[in-house]
C-alpha cells in the first residue's frame, strides 16, 4: 500500500527550522556584536589603560639623598652603592630556611646577617623585598648570578646606602638613617598623595637630628622608568625615563672640627655643650656625651649593639644637649641678677651682708662651706658667686615673679631649635606646681621652696640649649633669633643657596646698663673670680659664671662628700661663658656630669672652645689628655693650628661653603688682639 505524505506540511516545517536556525545564528551574532561594541567602543578607554598597564610596568627610581656638610664644607653625611642580596616571601618556591642554607654555599651569610634579617622579616610584608646580605663583593654576584635560575624569589639589587665618614663625631645633631618601620608606614598613610609617591621604592628614612628634621629636603623627588614587559613579567624593552632629582645639600652652621674637638675634651666622661652666635643663633658645637656611631644603623642594627647602646649606664643614645635637664646651679645668678634689675627689686650698688647661711624659718640655707663672703653688691655677688645674695633675692622677688622674669629667655620653654624632640624643662611657678601634681598637699607651694631657686636649685631644670640661649639673648640686648643647626640650603640642580625662613620672637626690652653690668660682672669672673686660673694668659677678654649642681639630695645636717657618693650621685660640673667681651661672637653652656666644682672640669673645655674659635688654636696632646682627666687649668703645652689637626674618618670637602678654616681662624684672632688693644 503506498503511502501518501504531505510535502506541504514538511515544507513549512522545514521552512520554520531553518527560520529558526536563522534567528538563533543571528541572534548570536547579535550577541556578539553588541559585546564588540561595547568592549571596542564603550569601554575602549578603560580596556586600553588596563592593557597597556599590563603591557607597561612603571618602576621608581629611587634618589640620591642629598649631603650634610658643616659651614666649611667638610661632608657629614653622604651615599654610597652597594649590592644587596634580597628575598621576596611571596614568591618563593621552597622553604625559607632551605633557600637561606642553598644561598649560604654561595656567599657569606654570617648570623648577624640572620638575625637581621629574621627582625626586618617580622616588620614588612610578604611581598616585600627584605635583605638577606648587604654589601656584596663583585665575586659574590657573580657567582649568585651564575645560580640565579635556582632560586625564584631571590635577587640582587643594587643600593644607595647613607654613611657617615666621620663616625660618631657629631652623631647627636646629624642622626642617622634607618629602614621604614611598621610604625612609620602607617603615619605614611596620613601623608598628601603626592608625599606618598615621593617615597614610592623607598626603604629608609631619616630618625634623629637634621636627617630626620630636613627628610623632605634631603630626600630629593623619585623618578620613573616605564619598561615593556612580556605576558611572563620579563622586561623587553625601555619605553620612556624620568630620571630621579636627587635632594638637596643642606649646610650647618657647625663647625665639626670645633665639635670634634669638644667631644674629645671630654673623653669618656658623661655631658653636654651647646656654643652659638649670639647675633644670628646659628649653633656652633651641639655636643652630647658618650656619642654613638650612626653607621651601625644603616643596614639595621644586630642585637648585640643596640643592646649594649639601649641598657649602658651612660645612655649613649640620650641627646644630652637637646633632652638632657639639669639644676643650672649659680650660672643662674646672672639671669636672678638681671631680672632684679628690670624690676627694680635690686640696684647694682645694694649691698647684702653674706655671713654663710641664710636662715628661713627653722632651715638654714648654707653657702660655701659655711664660709662667709662679707658685704656684697651685684658685681661681687657673680664675681664670688655669693648664694646668700641669691638666697634673700629669690625670696624678695617670690617664685611667680622670678618665672614671669625669666620664661622670656626661654627658660621652661622648647626654644624652636629646628630638630625634633627638644625637652621642655622646668621653670616652676606657683601654677606650674597645680599642674605638675594631683594631690592638693602637693599642689600646694611653701614659701621656703623659694629660696633654693635663686642658686639655680630646687626644681629648676634645664637644657643646655636653653641656658645658651638665655645667654645670647642677654648679650644681643634682648634679641631672639631662634637657635638653628641649618644654615642654608642648596638647591643641586640650580646651585642655588637658601637660608631657612626663621622668626624670631619680639625682642625683650633690656636696658644696655642693666647688660653691661652682668657683662662686667661675669668678665671679673674670669679675672679675680672662680675661674681665674683656668683664663689666665688669655689674649682676649671673656665672661663666665661656674656653676655646680646638685645630682642628689644633701640633708640639712649633713655635708657633700664626693669620696662617700657612688659617681652617678656626685654634683655636676657646669660653665657659662662668653667672648669675646666688648662684642660676643660666641656664647655657651656646658655640663660635665658628676665632675664636681664648675671650674675644675667645665670651665677648662670652655677656655679651649675660644681659643679655637677666636685664635684657631688647638690644645697640645698632652693638654688635651690632661682636661678629659679633669685635671687642667690654662692650656699648656705648645697649640697645634687648628687646620693642621686632622679629623677622624674618611675626610671630603664640598667647595664653596663658609669660610676656610684657617682665614676664619687668622681673622678671629686679629680681631680678639683688636678688642684687647682697645
Amino acid at each position: 500500500m503506498t503511502e501518501l505524505r504531505n510535502v506541504e506540511r514538511e515544507l513549512h516545517r522545514f521552512r520554520s527550522r531553518v527560520l529558526a536556525a536563522v534567528a538563533f545564528v543571528l541572534l548570536g551574532f547579535g550577541l556578539i556584536g553588541a559585546r564588540l561594541f561595547h568592549l571596542q567602543v564603550l569601554q575602549h578607554d578603560a580596556l586600553s589603560a588596563r592593557a597597556e598597564a599590563n603591557r607597561i610596568a612603571v618602576l621608581p627610581s629611587v634618589p640620591n639623598r642629598g649631603l650634610i656638610v658643616d659651614r666649611n664644607g667638610i661632608v657629614l653625611a653622604t651615599n654610597y652603592s652597594a649590592y644587596t642580596l634580597e628575598i621576596t616571601p611571596s614568591k618563593l618556591e621552597q622553604p625559607m630556611e632551605r633557600v637561606i642554607e642553598q644561598l649560604a654555599q654561595m656567599v657569606e651569610v654570617t648570623q648577624r646577617d640572620r638575625r637581621r634579617f629574621k627582625r626586618l622579616l617580622e616588620e614588612s610584608k610578604s611581598f616585600d623585598s627584605v635583605p638577606l646580605r648587604n654589601r656584596l663583593s663583585d665575586e659574590e654576584v657573580a657567582r649568585f648570578t651564575a645560580q640565579r635560575f635556582r632560586f625564584p624569589g631571590v635577587e640582587v639589587k643594587a643600593r644607595l646606602f647613607r654613611q657617615y665618614p666621620l663616625g660618631e663625631t657629631g652623631s647627636h645633631l646629624i642622626g642617622y638613617m634607618g629602614r621604614i618601620n611598621q610604625a612609620e608606614k602607617k603615619a605614611m598613610e596620613d601623608w598628601d598623595e603626592d608625599l606618598q609617591a615621593n617615597y614610592r621604592g623607598t626603604d629608609y628614612i631619616g630618625k634623629l637630628g637634621v636627617e630626620q628634621s630636613y627628610e623632605t629636603m634631603l630626600h630629593g623627588t623619585t623618578g620613573f622608568e616605564e619598561v615593556e614587559t612580556s605576558a611572563g613579567g620579563r622586561a623587553v624593552r625601555r619605553l620612556r625615563t624620568h630620571p630621579p632629582t636627587p635632594g638637596n645639600t643642606v649646610v650647618l652652621s657647625v663647625d665639626i672640627k670645633l665639635q670634634a674637638l669638644v667631644e674629645e675634651l671630654f673623653g669618656d666622661r658623661r655631658g653636654a655643650l651647646v656654643a652659638m652666635d649670639p647675633r644670628s643663633g646659628e649653633v656652633l658645637a651641639f655636643v652630647s656625651k658618650p656619642t654613638f656611631d650612626p653607621n651601625l644603623f644603616v643596614d639595621g642594627i644586630d642585637v648585640d649593639n643596640w643592646r649594649e647602646l639601649n641598657e649602658s649606664i651612660d645612655k649613649p643614645l640620650l641627646n644630652r644637649a637637646l633632652r638632657g635637664t639639669y639644676p643650672p646651679g649659680s650660672t643662674f645668678k646672672p639671669f636672678m641678677a638681671i631680672a632684679a634689675l628690670s624690676t627694680g627689686k635690686r640696684n647694682a650698688g645694694q649691698i647684702v651682708y653674706d655671713n654663710g647661711s641664710f636662715q628661713f624659718g627653722n632651715h638654714t640655707f648654707r653657702s660655701h662651706g659655711d664660709h662667709g663672703l662679707g658685704p656684697v653688691d651685684m658685681h661681687r655677688s657673680i664675681v664670688m658667686s655669693s648664694n646668700v645674695y641669691y638666697y634673700s633675692l629669690a625670696n624678695e622677688m617670690g617664685v611667680d615673679l622670678m618665672h614671669d622674669q625669666l620664661e622670656p629667655f626661654g627658660f621652661g620653654r622648647r626654644t624652636g631649635i629646628d630638630i625634633q624632640g627638644e625637652a621642655t624643662g622646668i621653670l616652676p611657678s606657683t601654677e606650674w606646681k597645680r599642674r605638675a601634681y594631683k594631690r592638693p598637699e602637693q599642689q600646694k607651694w611653701y614659701a621656703g621652696e623659694t629660696i633654693s631657686l635663686g642658686i639655680g636649685q630646687g626644681y629648676n631644670n634645664f637644657t643646655m640649649l636653653q641656658i645658651a640661649n638665655a645667654m645670647s639673648t642677654l648679650l644681643s640686648g634682648g634679641q631672639r633669633p631662634p637657635p638653628h643647626l641649618v644654615r642654608e640650603v642648596q638647591d643641586v640642580v640650580t646651585h642655588q643657596k637658601r637660608t631657612v625662613e626663621r622668626e624670631a620672637l619680639p625682642p625683650l626690652a633690656l636696658k644696655p646698663e642693666h647688660v653691661e653690668v652682668i657683662k662686667r660682672a661675669m668678665y671679673g669672673v674670669t679675672q679675680e673670680g672662680t675661674s681665674t686660673k683656668v683664663f689666665a694668659g688669655a689674649p682676649y677678654r671673656s665672661g663666665g659664671k661656674t656653676g655646680t649642681a646638685q645630682a642628689v639630695t644633701v640633708r640639712q645636717n649633713e655635708r657633700y662628700n664626693a669620696a662617700r657618693l657612688a659617681e652617678h650621685q656626685r654634683d655636676h660640673s657646669l660653665y657659662l661663658a662668653f667672648a669675646p667681651l666688648e662684642a660676643p661672637t660666641i656664647a655657651l653652656a656646658v655640663i660635665v656630669e658628676n665632675a664636681g666644682f664648675g671650674a675644675a672640669a667645665a670651665a677648662p673645655i670652655a677656655r679651649r672652645v675660644f681659643d679655637y674659635w677666636l685664635l684657631g688654636n688647638y690644645p697640645s696632646e698632652d693638654d688635651v689628655a690632661a682636661t678629659r682627666r679633669g685635671q687642667s687649668v690654662a692650656p699648656t703645652g705648645t697649640p697645634r693650628r687648628a687646620e693642621d689637626v686632622p679629623l677622624p674618618g674618611n675626610v671630603e670637602v664640598v667647595a664653596g661653603f663658609g669660610t676656610p678654616p684657617q682665614r676664619m681662624a687668622q681673622g678671629a684672632a686679629a680681631a680678639a688682639n683688636e678688642d684687647v688693644k682697645r
